[in-house]
């Protein structure tokens, strides 16, 4: 089975090679069009800095909904799904009466105002459901009882970037144990840690740049969301007995390459909007699985790219704008692109593990939210 798939991880999902961290004796091992001289930032964790709350997240509400579910859920927990179904509801009435007045008034001299009060409307609406998606996600956290990381520029402080507790055996309890070791190839991969890293391992220092942080744990929330998407089809497939009737999948030798799976630059697909990320090498990508289906890895060593691709992209318009707000209010950045924030953050390889994990769960449970908020408000498509 190890022939199968060497390392199904971000290596040969989103970057080329894992994210290069320096030692923090030795100088940053990075290359970039531009050669501005960095400016190197010591930070670390003091409790008055980075303090982790019952509520805390860095995306605050941007709705009045959003704020009302908020209240509810700190106040009055044990009601919250109760009254997300209930504005779910009360937004799909409201977007659809207004689409509806538009229609009827496509004929008459008010056309115009009405087709432009069903755009506002729908602006509104878009906003509040990715509250209430953001808060959803929250609550799955607090059910496992960790923490979101703050806003990272509140833990910058004294010296280093130290996120404490590192929660990892809740982050992990989460997934399958197949996808729990596909997972920790994947931080493997992208920050150098071992699988079972010792003590001094863990809490070794290192050297990043913080917009590449960035972009490592929209990377991952994007793995996570690919990862929960796969698994279901594979358990769903072959609680059916179709692994072997190749229906959806093709037995075709494979070499997966980044632009197979986004054919118009990882951000163009994701986000909207173009970067210059390289194409993983080929023969880096999946290759065929010549015996039967066994396992989750060589499940997905069979899929066609097309397939790969839909199970990678984001389903929804709210789910990619979500990820994107999120991520800037993490990050403080202004855009995903941004490369203001082009400072180095000294942190330890733990803290690294713990980003990615939360990323990690964070895409899975986006998942489940796009599918849980859809079967009550329609979501725009992707």
């Amino acid at each position: 089975m190890e022939n199968c798939l060497h390392h199904l991880t971000i290596k040969g999902f989103f970057f080329t090679k894992p994210i290069s961290f320096s030692s923090s004796s030795s100088s940053l091992n990075f290359r970039f069009s531009n050669s501005n001289k960095l400016k190197v930032i010591k930070a670390s964790a003091g409790a008055s800095h980075c303090q982790f709350s019952s509520l805390n997240s860095p995306l605050l509400p941007q709705s009045t909904v959003g704020i009302f579910l908020s209240g509810v859920l700190q106040n009055h927990r044990n009601l919250f799904h109760v009254a997300v179904q209930e504005e779910l509801k009360l937004l799909a009435d409201d977007r659809d009466a207004a689409v509806s007045r538009m229609i009827l008034s496509s004929d008459s001299d008010q056309a115009l105002l009405h087709r432009r009060i069903a755009q506002i409307k729908e602006n509104q609406c878009e906003v509040a459901v990715e509250d209430v998606m953001s808060l959803l996600i929250f609550y799955k956290f607090s059910e496992i009882r960790v923490p979101l990381v703050p806003k990272l520029s509140s833990c910058l402080y004294n010296g280093r970037l130290e996120i404490l507790p590192s929660k990892d055996w809740e982050l992990e309890s989460i997934h399958t144990l197949e996808v729990l070791d596909i997972i920790r190839e994947h931080i493997t991969t992208v920050t150098g840690l071992k699988a079972k890293p010792s003590v001094t391992e863990s809490w070794a220092t290192t050297k990043v740049r913080q917009f590449l942080l960035a972009r490592l744990y929209v990377a991952s929330i994007l793995y996570g969301y690919f990862l929960k998407s796969v698994s279901l089809r594979y358990h769903l497939e072959r609680n059916l007995n179709l692994a072997n009737n190749d229906v959806h999948l093709g037995h075709m030798t494979t070499n997966l390459t980044f632009k197979d799976m986004y054919p118009y630059g990882f951000e163009e697909d994701i986000f909207g909007h173009l970067n210059n990320m390289q194409s993983i090498g080929h023969g880096q990508g999946l290759i065929r699985c010549e015996e039967e289906i066994e396992d989750l890895k060589c499940y997905v060593m069979k899929f066609h790219p097309g397939s790969l691709q839909r199970c990678a992209k984001l389903r929804s318009k709210e789910a990619v704008n979500l990820v994107r707000s999120y991520s800037c209010a993490l990050f403080n950045n202004e855009g995903f692109d941004s490369v203001e924030n082009d400072d180095v953050i000294l942190t330890s390889f733990s803290s690294l593990k713990r980003l990615v994990l939360e990323a990690v769960a964070f895409g899975s449970f986006l998942w489940e939210t796009e599918d849980y908020i859809d079967n009550v408000y329609k979501l725009k498509d992707h």
